[in-house]
């Protein structure tokens, strides 16, 4: 009796590894994390470079250097992966951006220049973010931006449409700015220019930096957003 007893709780302690796991994480060492970390990277390399539709499992076990087989230990689809990118890589960063509403409840010029700033800051930190961004997200037909409504809704960006609609009611923005568009133009404003920057950085063909960009939006908005009648 205490030996079947024994094997139902090492069965239950099993399960419950199993259940606690996230997907695509195994049970091992540093090395299985190590692999692990270096399959999303690639991913997240390719993905940003020419599009996850674009882009097989194959082609990321190629420029990782492993097997497909390894790859699918880790991953078994192409739905499972992205999902582990969202979790771990893409919703992290995301929320690293959050809060500059919050800490300029009444000066939107300030805030949205904060938000814009937050905007360079992380697509410089993570070379990926930006060609990501305006592949998969910008576009409406982006694998990505269909993953992440499907799984996440749009509660974030009907937020921040609440606090753009509040400051024009109040007077402290341009009352002809609208509030759909407002963020598409300020992803215009930083993510299009950080990706070219990188790219022109990398080879040496600009003199222009991250400080240069950010005082050319700061102008840009402070005369474009403010009510011009405050």
């Amino acid at each position: 009796m205490s030996s079947k007893n024994g094997s139902e709780k090492s069965e239950n302690m099993v399960l419950n590894d199993q259940k606690r796991r996230r997907p695509g994480r195994p049970a091992g060492g540093n090395k299985s994390s190590d692999k692990r970390d270096l399959l999303l990277d690639t991913a997240l390399k390719l993905f940003s470079n020419q599009g996850i539709a674009q882009t097989p499992l194959s082609a990321i076990a190629t420029e990782a250097g492993v097997t497909p087989a390894m790859l699918h230990y880790y991953f078994k689809t192409r739905e499972q992966l992205l999902d582990v990118l969202i979790d771990e890589r893409y919703m992290p960063v995301r929320a690293s951006m959050g809060g500059a509403f919050e800490m300029h409840p009444n000066d939107p010029v300030s805030a949205l220049t904060a938000l814009t700033q937050k905007f360079i800051d992380v697509s410089l930190q993570h070379p990926w973010f930006a060609p990501l961004w305006i592949r998969e997200v910008l576009s409406e037909t982006g694998i990505l931006k269909q993953r992440i409504d499907e799984r996440f809704g749009s509660r974030e960006r009907q937020a921040a449409l609440v606090w753009i609609r509040k400051w024009q009611d109040e007077g402290r923005l341009n009352p002809d700015l609208e509030p759909e568009f407002l963020f598409i133009s300020l992803f215009g404003l930083t993510l299009l220019p950080v990706a070219r920057l990188q790219h022109d950085i990398r080879k040496g063909e600009t003199s222009l930096n991250s400080e240069m960009l950010s005082r050319h939006i700061a102008a840009l908005l402070k005369s474009g957003v403010s009510n011009p009648d405050s």
